[in-house]
């Protein structure tokens, strides 16, 4: 079960197999700054995004809920780490910050008092995953829904498209008007 979850977590699809909304796809001649769609297609999109990320934190602030985004980037970045000492340290800062009953940033998970400090001695990469699974959840059918929704998104979306509009394309169109019309 938690390889069909890291690996559904972890996999990154080549830009050929990402759609837009509309089912047309994505291409690399597409101009770089229309993120908006790509976050909007999924919060795993969101969360490749180091943009994304920071607009979704800047939401979850917000909402007093920033330490679930971190603590999933938390568990991210702990799985990645390999020597045996920072793992250790990682997974005791992770505990201490997230999931300890005296943690500054608590995060709301099941099963957090079957952790206890014990298990830090002997940390393993995926020794956070099933919570980590947790919080994923409650962000994706709970806060991106809403973000989606939130002003934060909708401005960011709508600088977007203005600066992904030709300027003369208003005119371009009058013109088309113009020729078809005489």
């Amino acid at each position: 079960m938690f390889n069909r979850a890291v690996s559904r977590l972890s996999r990154k699809r080549p830009p050929s197999d990402i759609h837009d909304n509309d089912g047309s796809s994505s291409s690399s001649h597409q101009n770089p700054k229309s993120s908006t769609a790509k976050w909007a297609a999924s919060l795993e999109n969101l969360l490749e995004d180091p943009e994304g990320v920071k607009r979704f934190r800047e939401f979850l602030k917000k909402e007093f809920s920033e330490e679930n985004v971190l603590f999933w980037l938390a568990c991210e970045d702990f799985k990645k780490t390999q020597d045996k000492k920072q793992m250790q340290e990682k997974a005791k800062e992770i505990y201490m910050t997230f999931l300890s009953s005296k943690a500054s940033s608590q995060v709301n998970v099941e099963g957090q008092s079957r952790l206890n400090e014990k298990i830090l001695e002997e940390p393993h990469p995926l020794m956070f995953q099933k919570l980590q699974d947790q919080i994923f959840n409650l962000m994706k059918y709970d806060s991106y829904s809403r973000f989606l929704k939130s002003d934060l998104f909708l401005k960011h979306k709508r600088t977007e498209e203005e600066e992904e509009e030709p300027p003369d394309t208003q005119t371009a169109a009058k013109r088309a008007s113009r020729t078809y019309n005489t």
